[in-house]
C-alpha cells in the first residue's frame, strides 16, 4: 500500500467522531466534528499517535497537554487522535497519571475512516503514523508533519509553525514569535 497523505492546500476531510473529554461519569464522551473549529472560527491542530498503552505516545500526549493553554491563546482547538476506541482512550486516561487531567479531546477513529482518508495508515498494522495537521479556520490544511512510528514529535515546533502561519507573512528559517518577519 502506498501512502498518499493529504497535504498542504487540501481541505481537511469531513468527520464526526466520538472523543473522550472527561473522566467524570456520564460526561466522558463527546462527538466532535470537522465543523466545530470552523463554526468557532478557530484553527485546529490534530495530532495522531499509533496506539494507546504504548511508550512513546504518552510522552507526546502529555507534552501537548502541558501546552493546551498555548494553543487556546492562539485561538486553536487541539485534538489528539488514534484508531483506538473511545473506551480504550478512557481506560488509558484512567490508568496513566500523565493523561488523567488532559484538557483536550482524544478522538477515536475506530473505523479508521478518517485516518484512511488522510492517508496516514501504516501498511501492515493499519495504525496511524505520528502525524500532525495544522488546519486554518476555513478547513484548509496549512501544515503537515509525519514521523515514523518510533520517533516522537516536538510540540514547541508545532507551536512555532502555528505562530508563523497565523502571521500570514513571510517567516524566515528558525523564526519565532516576536521576531521580525520578511513581509
Amino acid at each position: 500500500m502506498a501512502n498518499r497523505i493529504l497535504s498542504v492546500g487540501s481541505t481537511f476531510p469531513e468527520f464526526k467522531k466520538t472523543s473522550v473529554v472527561s473522566l467524570e461519569k456520564g460526561n466522558e464522551f463527546y462527538d466532535i466534528t470537522s465543523e466545530d473549529h470552523k463554526n468557532a472560527e478557530k484553527w485546529m491542530v490534530m495530532f495522531w499517535w499509533p496506539k494507546d498503552f504504548t511508550f512513546v505516545c504518552p510522552t507526546e500526549i502529555a507534552e501537548f497537554g502541558k501546552h493546551v493553554e498555548d494553543f487556546a491563546d492562539r485561538d486553536t482547538m487541539l485534538i489528539g487522535a488514534s484508531t483506538d476506541s473511545e473506551f480504550v482512550h478512557l481506560a488509558w486516561r484512567k490508568n496513566h497519571d500523565d493523561l488523567r487531567d488532559l484538557q483536550f479531546p482524544m478522538l477515536a477513529d475506530t473505523s479508521k475512516s478518517l485516518a484512511e482518508e488522510l492517508g496516514i495508515l501504516e501498511a501492515n498494522e493499519k495504525i496511524a503514523y505520528r502525524v500532525t495537521y495544522i488546519v486554518d479556520p476555513q478547513g484548509i490544511i496549512r501544515w503537515v508533519s509525519v514521523n515514523d512510528l518510533s520517533v516522537g514529535r516536538n510540540v514547541d515546533e508545532v507551536i512555532r509553525v502555528l505562530d508563523a502561519l497565523q502571521t500570514d507573512e513571510l517567516c524566515p528559517c528558525n523564526w519565532v514569535k516576536g521576531e521580525a518577519t520578511l513581509a
